[in-house]
């Protein structure tokens, strides 16, 4: 018999009274001991709720499963099940790894508590076996000086690291299934190669079923035997993760293969005019301490950073979290202190007042990487866009202000009788949209992007990356482009600064860059991103 056997699965949400939605339609597999089978789709295809139902953890509003539905995991039902009985599979026969640690970590609780929380609860530890146990399991997933993060808070730790946290909870009961959702989606390249080799290791060691839920087909490649590729709640096509991707048979397997992004970046105009320029850029936050709190050190975000940036043409700035780069885009928009020369279109930036800074804003903007939280809730899509040419003081009157709103959601393949629509009732790549439309209405020279495309699917990444390329010709747009995603960057990026620590380890032009890196640390960035093989490299966060 399969550990794990769902059968005929369906999940209906109450929404309103006399009104429900299917998220799940008659899925069906299953998951034998030692097995790795993935479930693939976009946002919104029913692949979490598939595995949330395993647990019987279905969200609110009330859902309900269909009469036929079955979930047998070990001989036993679980649709129905009596809450003792999923108290005693949840966390220590089943366990799940979720997609965000931030928000699935406590950020009331140390780390100790939070691990060694599920070792009173089913093994009925003593606190010092507990604590012993905590240890042990914070070395297994990898993380340094374990001892020394036993009373760490949440945000005190890097988001591999947190993401090793999640994993040591999900192991602390050495469970027969492990469900992990989206595990690496906002990791760094070379973390997200770390943590998968995790799992694969722990996964051998302990003998685990594992349910991986992804958007990345790359990651299915490397990890899972077997794949159910799923859509609008149903299953369109499952089988051998080789036979499947080297042969689909479904048109949506056919997209979702397709949706990497790809091509090249633009022609960029020969002998353009350098629009942004810097100089021995520096940032440096103070580090206080003693009584009275003098300035014993610094925190050396961006050190010395100098490069110039054509007319038309996007640098790429790509390394690990905490190297530096939202840093140092924030720092030539003149949102945070800088020393050093910054000019734009050949005007010193650095030293003039705020007051001074105002009217070059309109030239100058961000797109920032959650656009969620970087839109209103409380704003319509056209009071978000109207907010910069109100401003600006452009447009004579609110009719000429909506003519331009609308010109600008149709720029960026939106419908303007959308526009009084609310950021939440928008998907993730329509989301991001309109904040491409709320900065391109200011019809700006120089964009920041600071990782613009890293939540998002992969066939809706290409989608804005074609967007953004399409934007440049029409414009003469200069873009600096912040990612740790290289396969992104490669199809933008003319020229690339590769960041470690706040300093520049490499840079050249994108082609060169990505074909001979010749610095080990570009090398160990390339490695990861392309080969998903773990290469040890200086990560800040193991």
């Amino acid at each position: 018999m399969p550990l794990l056997s769902l059968r005929d699965l369906s999940v209906t949400f109450a929404v309103v009274p006399g009104g429900a939605v299917e998220a799940v339609r008659g899925v069906s597999f299953d998951l034998d001991r030692g097995q790795t089978l993935a479930l693939v789709g976009e946002s919104g295809s029913g692949k979490s709720v598939t595995a949330l139902s395993i647990l019987q953890l279905l969200p609110y509003p009330v859902a309900s499963h269909g009469a036929a539905s079955s979930i047998i995991f070990d001989g036993k039902e679980l649709v129905g099940a009596a809450e003792g009985v999923m108290r005693d599979i949840r966390g220590n026969r089943i366990a799940m790894v979720f997609q965000e640690p931030m928000t699935s970590l406590n950020p009331l609780h140390t780390i100790e508590k939070q691990i060694a929380e599920t070792l009173f609860l089913h093994k009925h530890m003593t606190a010092p076996a507990a604590r012993a146990r905590v240890v042990e399991l914070l070395r297994l997933v990898g993380l340094r000086d374990a001892e020394r993060r036993l009373d760490a808070y949440p945000h005190q730790l890097s988001g591999g690291q947190r993401q090793r946290v999640m994993i040591a909870m999900a192991l602390a009961n050495e469970p027969d299934i492990l469900i992990a959702d989206e595990p690496t989606t906002a990791l760094d390249v070379t973390i997200q190669a770390q943590i998968l080799k995790l799992l694969k290791e722990l996964q051998t060691r302990f003998g685990m079923a594992l349910l991986l839920i992804t958007h990345d087909l790359v990651i299915v490649r490397k990890m899972a035997e077997t794949v159910l590729v799923m859509t609008k709640g149903e299953v369109v096509e499952a089988g051998p993760t080789r036979e499947v991707f080297a042969r689909p048979q479904h048109a949506y397997t056919r997209h979702l293969l397709a949706a990497e992004p790809k091509g090249a970046p633009t022609v960029a105009e020969e002998g353009a005019p350098v629009l942004l320029e810097t100089q021995d850029l520096k940032v440096w936050f103070p580090i206080r301490g003693g009584l009275l709190r003098r300035v014993t050190g610094h925190v050396k975000a961006v050190d010395g950073i100098g490069f110039g940036l054509a007319q038309g043409e996007t640098m790429g700035i790509v390394g690990e979290s905490g190297s530096g780069k939202t840093t140092l885009g924030l720092a030539l928009l003149r949102l945070i202190a800088s020393e050093g020369a910054i000019r734009f279109n050949g005007r010193r930036l650095d030293g003039i007042s705020e007051r001074a800074m105002r009217p070059l804003r309109r030239e100058m903007q961000i797109m920032f990487q959650d656009p969620f939280s970087s839109l209103s809730p409380r704003l319509s899509v056209a009071q978000i866009v109207e907010e910069g040419l109100k401003v600006h003081r452009i447009g004579r009157d609110a009719a000429e202000r909506r003519a331009l709103i609308d010109q600008a959601l149709l720029e960026v393949g939106l419908d303007p009788d959308s526009a009084e629509r609310y950021p939440h009732e928008f998907s993730g790549g329509q989301r991001q949209r309109i904040a491409v439309a709320r900065a391109m209405v200011l019809k700006p020279r120089f964009v920041v992007l600071d990782e613009p495309t890293s939540a998002l699917d992969m066939s809706v990444q290409a989608q804005v990356v074609d967007l953004l390329r399409d934007l440049q010709r029409r414009h003469g747009l200069s873009y600096l482009f912040i990612s740790h995603d290289l396969r992104v960057v490669r199809a933008l990026a003319h020229h690339v600064l590769v960041m470690k620590d706040g300093k520049i380890v490499e840079a050249g032009p994108a082609d060169r860059l990505f074909e001979r890196p010749q610095h080990p640390y570009t090398r160990a960035l390339m490695a990861a991103a392309f080969d998903l093989e773990v290469v040890e490299s200086a990560a800040t966060a193991q």
